[in-house]
């Protein structure tokens, strides 16, 4: 093979992808979509540009390697323990349904197990690069619906890696019987500690001395990948698995985060080549037979996936809305899935039809759904009608129904500032009512004796029960814009003229919630200054101050942690 067409063939893949993932960056699309397309383009299905695509292949599988090193170095094992039950529960079930449900309909259109098995398997993760994206630029990540599908979505990402090191280990293209899958996954257990062992014992004391220099830091760590990957093969595990297993090593070592900003630039220049490859074994012609499984089975994702979440959210007692926004958020598969096709495909369980059926799959259900995420809202208000079958009549968020009160104080959010809120309005004797979106704050809230409403300040159906027509005051602790202007708009839509604090992070949002209409707006930072300069001017005029001032703040930050903390 002459080097030049070899040359050719990487040239064209880089500049195709290049201008094509302009073109979906133009169009609002992720850039994996305009990778799978310039495949396409460059493929037999069109032009037949790339000659070589073994070698593309060898350095696709380089893109698989470094992304599941990355991975592996920034994956927090704590993030399991934060996640939280209803997260935990929903991701769980929803990755369980969607699997049976997604495997019996792949059983039906007669394809072999261990096919329906991987088939199934990436039908049921969601893609949280996307999701994130999708949510940051709605600034709806602190949202309740938002915090739920964050979590949901992490507990998938620790799912689809077990599923990654179970699948990698199956020899042939047969289902294994107990006992070899027992053997598996002893072999796989004993692979991860022996990752965890040299993360812990031997590689900080090697790395110390390597991070001095920069280079050493980079070939060093690319080394240890190549190094464990080549033990997870000969272990019986593919080298994917054992990149991914070699990042987990180096996950605790405090130059983590270099090594992931160096490797981040390889990562991205391979997994290009490996987009693009998986496009170009799209044959349009092979794919006819599978219309009907990829018309089905996009639905499936589409709108079967977001129907488990709903049923699922309905029966842990959240409200249609939030199981509606929250279901909207897995109706696409995740560039794992992707992955896992191509796995499959190398160690022989899968054939190139159904690699791109999968990747088909993928391209629409990514494409239609990111739409789905953004105008969310929208779809709800049209749907909202119809959506009453998938919310308990004793809801959650509605469980606590509070008595009519008169000259009260509104309190949206009381972590920090709000819990300071409401002991300074006990003190005063003042009739409050809180509205939070965590289930444990709204228990221990309730637990002495506050009034308090489970709901997200997102929600427009929750300032009908928050009785702000005899409110004396509103306060918004929650430093989200979008929930704050909402709040404002609320209030001028119902004609009210009740006072309304809100809180903001930033200059910007600060000036626009006034220019919205804000009585006054808690900036943290300028009122932190503020209070600095008090405290050094009282350091001034009575030394003792500080002392005083220090025992206070230990003694209201060691209250919290009790209040907290409290059965």
């Amino acid at each position: 093979m002459p080097l030049e067409r070899l040359f050719l063939d990487i040239s064209a893949i880089v500049v195709v992808a290049t201008l094509l993932g302009l073109l979906a960056r133009w169009l609002k699309q992720p850039l994996i979509l305009g990778y799978v397309l310039a495949g396409i383009i460059l493929g037999p299905s069109l032009f037949g540009f790339i000659s070589e695509p073994q070698v593309i292949g060898v350095l696709s599988s380089f893109g698989i390697a470094f992304l599941l090193f990355l991975v592996g170095l920034e994956l927090d094992l704590s993030k399991l323990k934060v996640i939280g039950r209803p997260s935990l529960l929903l991701g769980f079930g929803q990755v369980l349904f969607t699997a049976v449900v997604g495997f019996g309909i792949i059983r039906f259109f007669g394809f072999d197990s261990l096919p329906a098995i991987y088939i199934a398997i990436a039908l049921t993760f969601s893609s949280t690069i996307i999701v994130v994206k999708l949510l940051s630029e709605r600034q709806a990540l602190e949202s309740l619906y938002g915090r739920l599908a964050i979590g949901m979505l992490l507990m998938q990402d620790f799912i689809a890696i077990f599923a990654l090191i179970i699948l990698s280990g199956f020899a042939g293209g047969q289902v294994p019987t107990t006992a070899e899958l027992a053997f598996i996954l002893l072999k796989g257990a004993g692979l991860i500690m022996l990752a965890l062992l040299s993360g812990r014992f031997i590689l900080p004391h090697l790395f110390m001395k390597l991070a001095r220099s920069s280079e050493l830091l980079l070939l060093s760590s690319i080394a240890w990948c190549f190094g464990f990957a080549l033990v997870a093969v000969v272990g019986g595990f593919s080298l994917e698995i054992g990149a991914f297993l070699a990042g987990l090593a180096l996950a605790r070592l405090p130059y983590h985060l270099e090594i992931v900003g160096r490797v981040r630039s390889l990562r991205d220049f391979f997994i290009t080549i490996f987009f693009v490859l998986l496009g170009s074994q799209l044959l349009f012609a092979n794919l006819t037979a599978m219309a009907w499984p990829f018309i089905i089975l996009s639905l499936f994702v589409l709108v079967g996936n977001p129907l488990i979440v709903m049923v699922i959210m309905g029966l842990m007692g959240y409200t249609k809305r939030t199981g509606f926004l929250v279901g909207l958020t897995v109706a696409q598969i995740s560039e794992f899935s992707l992955i896992l096709m191509h796995l499959g495909y190398r160690l022989g369980h899968v054939n190139t039809s159904e690699v791109a059926l999968v990747t088909l799959i993928g391209i629409t259900t990514i494409t239609l759904s990111s739409y789905l995420i953004t105008y969310g809202d929208s779809i709800y208000r049209r749907l909202a009608p119809y959506l009453k079958i998938f919310e308990k009549k004793t809801a959650l968020e509605n469980i606590k129904e509070i008595d009519s009160l008169n000259n009260h104080t509104v309190i949206f959010g009381c972590d920090r500032l709000g819990e300071k809120l409401v002991a300074s309005i006990q003190e005063l004797g003042q009739p409050l009512l809180v509205i939070d979106f965590d289930p444990e704050t709204v228990a221990r809230l309730l637990l002495q004796g506050v009034p308090c409403i489970y709901g997200d300040m997102s929600d427009p159906e929750i300032y009908d029960r928050a009785q702000l027509k005899t409110a004396k005051i509103v306060i918004s602790t929650v430093p989200d814009i979008n929930s704050n202007q909402l709040l404002l708009q609320e209030t001028k839509r119902r004609g009210l003229s009740v006072p309304i604090y809100v809180t903001a992070d930033t200059w910007q949002d600060t000036e626009n919630l006034y220019l919205a209409g804000a009585d006054y707006v808690v900036f943290p930072h300028y009122l932190s200054g503020e209070y600095m300069s008090t405290l050094l001017k009282q350091l001034n005029s009575n030394p003792a101050a500080t002392a005083q001032e220090r025992e206070r703040h230990l003694k209201d930050l060691h209250h919290h942690y009790k209040s907290r903390h409290k059965a």
